[in-house]
């Protein structure tokens, strides 16, 4: 499947473009909001990308700013195309269109869990178990509906072409035992799989390595092709949707953090290796037989 920019980053380019131009109008939002004749916590939600901005909207507002010609239609035109939904609006209910729109986007994403294996690299069997965790009230049909989401998004990872993903997880995940040893088993043999992609990379801190930066949390950088387009981290909350950091200063503090982490962690080969062993263990207890895989040496 090829790739295409999502409209979620369109929308947020056209907001940064929009703040950009009123600022060099020397205008106020509230000076915009008043000449627009509309709130000036509108003119505000639009130039943060909560809400999207219509063709007219943007007219107006590139009009007032003194863009005219190719420049507003261009402009105009990708405020059409931020309107467009993508594949995760069928799953509306389970997605934030802010996150897995960012996701869908990015040429490189590199993440930290601490307690689950990513969700790019679950398997269905342990993606319920984790749903059906975290959320012990829900009904069987949300938790089916949640699963087909996260195992829709790992689709991702084999797109033409596909994202740089780079997974740093602690020694706990490979440990700690979700739902039966059978399910543990065939997920980990599962990320030695995904390993041998040629755009994957899993680490593994091992409990060695004593205190780390990841024991903050779980959190992912995007990177994205396109210069206009600044890294976003998401840091995880399990009680909220999550929280998007955009400040440089941010994303150099989360990019340093990711740093010390690939340094604390054992080698990628070294990493694959573990998670293999692990795997081994779990596949004997549940008296399950290992599947045929053999461990081919990676570059870095």
């Amino acid at each position: 499947m090829a790739r295409g920019q999502s409209p979620t980053v369109r929308r947020r380019r056209l907001a940064g473009e929009l703040r950009r131009l009123r600022e060099a109008a020397d205008l106020t939002i509230d000076e915009v909001g008043e000449k627009l004749e509309c709130s000036a916590s509108k003119i505000s939600r639009i130039e943060t990308g909560h809400v999207g901005v219509t063709p007219r909207d943007a007219r107006d507002m590139l009009a007032l700013y003194g863009i005219t010609g190719d420049e507003q239609e261009a402009l105009v035109q990708l405020a059409r195309e931020a309107r467009k939904r993508g594949w995760w609006h069928a799953y509306n209910e389970v997605f934030t269109g802010t996150f897995v729109g960012l996701e869908a986007d990015a040429s490189s994403l590199r993440a930290f869990q601490a307690l689950l294996v990513p969700g790019l690299l679950q398997t269905e069997r342990y993606a319920r178990a984790v749903i059906r965790a975290l959320r012990p009230d829900a009904e069987e049909a949300e938790i089916r509906r949640r699963v087909a989401a996260r195992m829709a998004r790992q689709e991702l990872l084999s797109e033409t072409p596909p994202p740089e993903y780079w997974a740093v997880m602690d020694e706990a995940v490979l440990r700690r035992v979700v739902d039966t040893p059978e399910v543990m088993a065939e997920q980990l043999y599962r990320m030695v799989a995904v390993a041998e992609k040629p755009n994957v990379t899993i680490q593994v801190v091992p409990f060695g390595a004593g205190a780390h930066p990841g024991m903050e949390g779980p959190f992912l950088i995007m990177g994205f092709p396109e210069q206009a387009d600044p890294d976003v981290v998401y840091v995880d909350d399990s009680t909220s949707s999550g929280l998007y950091l955009e400040e440089p200063t941010d994303v150099r503090r989360y990019g340093l953090m990711f740093d010390h982490l690939r340094a604390a962690a054992l080698k990628p080969d070294d990493s694959v290796e573990l998670i293999a062993e692990a795997a081994g263990r779990f596949a004997e207890q549940a008296a399950v037989p290992a599947p045929v895989h053999q461990l081919e040496p990676r570059t870095q």
